[in-house]
């Protein structure tokens, strides 16, 4: 019994001592810099410790923040294609408006030029029968269309009209193979006939003897006879000249001046009735 005692006594006894010795150490610390470099180098020594044990969790950060999740990407991706889709189309409409602002003008040249009275119009339409050359304008009787009305572009005739509607008409082109156009060459006056062999981009030049003083490059204009268009007005340029031995004419292909295919605005000329559109639209 005095053994258990006196081992209680010497805990008690080492407890206090302890609890003493703690708050001393509290005093000391919080009075004194005394232990300020014990603590320095504790840090400087656990301090490598906690960054390794904190790897794991800023390596699960950064995956948090840089893998993107395949449906966002899939996402930005889808929103990215559509942008750029959207983005050609403006810029196609763009480059659209500006060769047409281009056209216009030279449109407007070419109306400076004339001494006939004209009327713009504007193609709406046309065949879609491939050996058919026709088209459709906006223009009809309201604004005193009239069959046989020739039609042009900015660089030559294109042709006249054989239909007229109240709000718009249908034209016959120089290119349509039932089309017959009287001509003449404008360096010597050699006069022929420029007919349609269903080809935007070609003519032929018929009845034109092998003797005849025509050159690859001559520049053909309306010669005016017959009464279907005014003399004067631009038709073509003599592309190919073939002479073959027997034949009694040429085969001669025409590049049309009109950009038969291509213009959208063209003009109708007022020559063969009543100046009544005097004013260029």
């Amino acid at each position: 019994m005095a053994n258990v005692f006196n081992r209680s006594s010497t805990l008690l006894r080492k407890l206090l001592a302890v609890t003493l010795l703690a708050v001393l150490l509290m005093i000391v610390d919080n009075f004194t810099p005394w232990f300020k470099p014990a603590y320095s180098a504790a840090d400087n020594l656990v301090r490598p410790l906690y960054w390794i044990a904190n790897i794991p969790l800023r390596v699960q950060e950064w995956s948090a923040n840089s893998v993107t999740p395949r449906s966002e990407i899939e996402s930005d991706n889808l929103r990215l294609t559509k942008e750029s889709l959207i983005y050609h189309g403006q810029l196609q409409r763009m480059s659209d408006l500006a060769a047409e602002n281009m056209r216009l003008r030279r449109l407007l040249n070419a109306t400076e030029l004339l001494q006939d009275s004209v009327l713009v119009t504007e193609v709406i339409g046309v065949s879609a029968n491939p050996l058919r050359h026709t088209l459709t304008i906006d223009r009809g009787t309201t604004d005193d269309v009239f069959v046989g009305q020739p039609l042009l572009d900015a660089e030559g005739l294109m042709g006249q009209i054989i239909e007229v509607h109240k709000g718009h008409s249908t034209a016959l082109l120089i290119t349509d193979s039932n089309h017959a156009l009287p001509v003449q060459v404008l360096r010597n006056g050699l006069r022929s006939i420029a007919e349609g062999r269903a080809d935007y981009n070609r003519l032929n030049l018929k009845f034109v003897s092998p003797t005849a003083d025509i050159r690859e490059g001559d520049k053909l204009v309306s010669s005016g006879l017959g009464g279907l268009y005014p003399a004067g007005y631009p038709v073509g340029t003599v592309l190919s000249i073939v002479r073959k031995p027997g034949d009694n004419f040429l085969e001669i292909d025409i590049d049309p001046s009109a950009e038969i295919d291509r213009s959208r605005h063209l003009l109708l000329l007022y020559t063969s009735r009543d100046s009544s559109a005097d004013a260029v639209e």
